[in-house]
């Protein structure tokens, strides 16, 4: 196989695959497959729930006719560059949950052919590209690994809502299962990748490479969740301590908050996972994991603590709770933390009124109705007793908050510490 005769699949188009199909669309034929027929129609009407492509931008590429969406298995069988995206989420008892990894390699293991390479972007623990992705594709292909067919691990690094750090411009991880396979995978990535390629020397350190970029930003942002909880008993500001102790070249300036998403809060439990798996039980990667995942309770407890102070009834009271993505500046809901805060806030018979402008929650999401405005100049600010601000959205930002001191204002990124609270 050769560079400029490749025909290119990708499985899955979400905030990973949907960038990868556009950019790669510019120099190759694409195939964009998705088990979802509600997402592909959207697509081919150039419609992005994630808003990553702006529809302009997939105007353009369906009219250059070399991308194709999809969810019929028919249309993969002329590709032979396929690359899997999609989620790897954990289950309830933060164990790796591998169904949609494995549905996606049966699938491409029924159009599988003579010479075809796999690439693998989706998040796992090492050698889960080898042990169990492989056989599948084995099982339902009927070929050989490393004799028929190639595979590789290329981790995504997209940082969904991000326009400044966006597909091109990170540097990219390659890898393959032979020499041949990792030297065509590096050219192919590098063909569209502006910031360059690092080629990995096996797939198992690509791998692991991708679970500890996680790991190390979640237990950065739990140690200044400690800290943020060490300084308040102390009657000391979070926000303060960090400004001034950022004045030094070489601190890393991380910031107190709800950790959610698909990546951090989730990708360290699938190193754990394996790690005890072969007999070692993680003790600094789970204690930052249960201190980041305590956050939203603490930040009730505040909460409720503030309001005390404030002499608020609390069975009267109007809350506002601005925010409900993961991440600023984002449409992705996937375990955000906001909506554990959100359930036990209800769970006193609290009445919430709830707004974000990326996001239109269903009434049946929570367990009890709510109040949301469809846009920021819908919102009398000035009715509400408590205001949470629990994401720093641009929008919010940009608010002009008037404190007369009879309300709790609760920042928890600290945007506005003139007038609010904050972790």
């Amino acid at each position: 196989m050769r560079v400029d005769n490749i025909k290119i699949g990708i499985v899955g188009l979400g905030y990973v695959g949907l960038p990868l199909a556009v950019e790669f669309s510019k120099k190759y034929q694409v195939k964009g497959f998705d088990t979802s027929k509600t997402r592909v129609n959207q697509l081919n009407n150039s419609i992005d729930e994630t808003c990553e492509i702006d529809s302009k931008i997939l105007d353009r590429t369906l009219d250059n006719g070399n991308i194709l969406f999809s969810e019929n298995l028919d249309d993969l069988k002329d590709v032979n560059f396929y690359i899997i995206t999609v989620p790897t989420p954990i289950d309830r008892n933060n164990n790796p949950d591998l169904k949609p990894l494995k549905n996606a390699s049966l699938i491409v293991g029924q159009v599988l052919k003579d010479g075809d390479i796999v690439v693998y972007e989706s998040t796992v623990f090492p050698g889960a590209t080898e042990e169990i992705c492989v056989p599948i594709l084995e099982k339902e292909s009927g070929l050989v690994f490393n004799e028929n067919f190639f595979c590789g691990y290329s981790p995504e690094r997209i940082n969904p809502g991000d326009k400044k750090h966006t597909l091109t411009d990170i540097v990219k991880i390659t890898s393959g299962s032979t020499q041949f396979s990792a030297t065509l995978i590096n050219k192919v990535y590098s063909s569209i990748i502006n910031a360059g390629t690092y080629q990995a020397s096996s797939i198992k350190i690509a791998e692991a490479a991708k679970v500890i970029e996680n790991t190390q930003r979640d237990l950065n942002i739990a140690l200044v969740n400690e800290l943020a909880i060490i300084f308040n008993k102390m009657n000391i500001s979070t926000h303060e301590v960090l400004d001034a102790a950022s004045t030094k070249w070489n601190f890393q300036d991380y910031r107190p908050g709800l950790v959610g998403g698909h990546c951090i809060g989730v990708d360290p439990y699938y190193l754990t996972y394996k790690s005890e798996s072969i007999g070692y039980t993680p003790k600094v990667i789970l204690a930052g994991r249960k201190i980041n995942d305590g956050m939203s309770d603490y930040l009730v407890q505040r909460l409720v603590q503030s309001i005390s102070k404030s002499n608020l009834d609390l069975s009267r009271i109007n809350i506002l709770i601005l925010g409900l993505t993961f991440k600023e500046n984002s449409t992705d809901t996937r375990n955000s933390k906001a909506f554990n805060v959100i359930e036990q806030l209800l769970s006193m018979n609290l009445n919430l009124t709830i707004f974000d402008p990326n996001v239109e929650i269903p009434n049946n999401t929570f367990s009890s109705n709510l109040n949301q405005p469809k846009e920021i100049n819908e919102i009398n600010f000035e009715k509400f007793d408590v205001i949470l601000i629990t994401v720093s959205h641009n929008e919010f930002r940009k608010l002009n908050l008037k404190n007369d001191k009879t309300k709790v204002i609760f920042d928890i990124s600290g945007h506005h510490p003139d007038l609010t609270e904050t972790l």
